[in-house]
């Protein structure tokens, strides 16, 4: 006999999880690196990744961030002398140029511009400081605990420095952005800014995302001070992998040995729940439960729990394939995936009859009603 749901049920699927965290042999050139999977947060190496360093133009993977998630990507801006006057890699912004929101964040991501990153402090932060508060502050929320923001570009500052593995950390909270990696895995970008606006071609300067299959980002840098540091992911069936290294004279070298080693110890498999023997109910239904299933299959990371989140019942008539609750699939403490739950069947309502005589009746109700109305009158 089917279960019948009440109000929330939770089944759930331990599978052995082929994912270990330890420090393989790996021939890595950086002085600090760490691989992470982004669902589970899962350390699969690390080499000092908790050392403070300096981070170069990775930090505009946090610029980019807040830039988006200010919700104005369509905004113009008039770029100032002020925005503009800042050293290094350059978007191309001169002052009086027209230029959006979301062009500066193409800027930061492929063309790795200062110009565009400072333009973004003084726009949403209202001053370089101003900015590196509320970089710091959303660094808090993600649990960057080793990191401490002073430029919107990553220009070297003594006080400007995080860590592998809270690039990391970042890096796997930005993939969550829709707007964020669409752009960081875009090879080029066509944009029309200026004074008067023109078009213009941005080539990522991520080699990754031509020589290693399944790139998906993130982000390069480098300084004098920092050395080569590169922030990349891939993803490959339900898997995404971040790796981070910071000061790596052979960094290219360095992510595609982490990556290669990550996929070979973290397995995805079907993600799936045995519904055959849970059922919903149905309320004035010709049956009263409807079965269940996944609307549709997805690969994920294996080792993952399922826990199920169903409406208590449904009122008939219920369509096949109405969406009635969701699969969550949780990895350790968090959600790599959810799937909604639909119904299986349809049922039909359960429509009473009505006799000659109840609806001779009805009528005759209706007209002794109107009788006293005009009675009273």
């Amino acid at each position: 006999m089917k279960k019948i749901l009440s109000a929330v049920i939770a089944v759930i699927i331990s599978l052995l999880s082929v994912c270990v965290s330890y420090g393989a042999d790996l021939n890595i050139s950086a002085q600090s690196a760490v691989l992470i999977c982004a669902e589970s947060g899962e350390i699969l190496f690390e080499r000092n990744a908790d050392k403070q360093l300096s981070m170069a133009s990775t930090t505009k993977i946090m610029t980019s961030l807040l830039a988006l998630e200010a919700g104005t990507p369509n905004r113009e801006i008039v770029v100032t002398e002020e925005m503009v006057s800042v050293e290094g890699t350059s978007m191309g912004l001169v002052a009086g140029d027209s230029v959006s929101l979301i062009e500066l964040v193409y800027g930061m991501l492929l063309q790795s511009g200062n110009d565009a990153a400072n333009t973004v402090a003084y726009v949403i932060g209202g001053s370089p400081e101003g900015f590196a508060d509320m970089m710091n502050a959303r660094a808090d929320k993600i649990g960057m605990k080793n990191t401490n923001f002073v430029t919107a570009s990553g220009l070297d500052d003594d006080e400007h420095y995080s860590t592998a593995h809270d690039m990391a950390l970042l890096a796997a909270e930005c993939l969550k952005n829709p707007g964020f990696a669409a752009i960081c895995s875009q090879k080029t970008a066509k944009l029309t800014y200026g004074n008067p606006p023109y078009a213009r071609t941005l080539t990522n300067h991520n080699r990754l995302l031509w020589s290693y299959p399944d790139s998906i980002g993130v982000k390069t840098g480098f300084t004098k001070k920092s050395g080569r540091c590169l922030v990349s992911a891939a993803r490959r069936g339900g898997i995404t992998l971040v790796a981070v290294t910071l000061n790596a004279p052979d960094d290219w070298a360095d992510h595609k040995e982490l990556l290669d080693y990550g996929f070979s110890v973290c397995k995805s498999s079907l993600l799936t729940c045995d519904l055959s023997q849970t059922a919903m109910p149905v309320s004035g239904g010709k049956k009263d439960s409807v079965a269940l299933r996944l609307a549709y299959r997805s690969e994920g990371l294996e080792g993952s729990k399922c826990v199920l989140l169903i409406k208590p019942f449904e009122y008939a008539p219920v369509n096949e394939g109405e969406t009635v609750g969701k699969a969550v699939f949780v990895y350790g403490d968090r959600v790599v995936a959810e799937i909604p739950v639909v119904t299986a069947q349809s049922v039909e309502a359960h429509v009473v009859p009505i006799t000659k005589e109840e609806e001779k009746g009805f009528f005759e109700k209706i007209l002794n009603k109107i009788k006293e109305l005009f009675v009273q009158r």
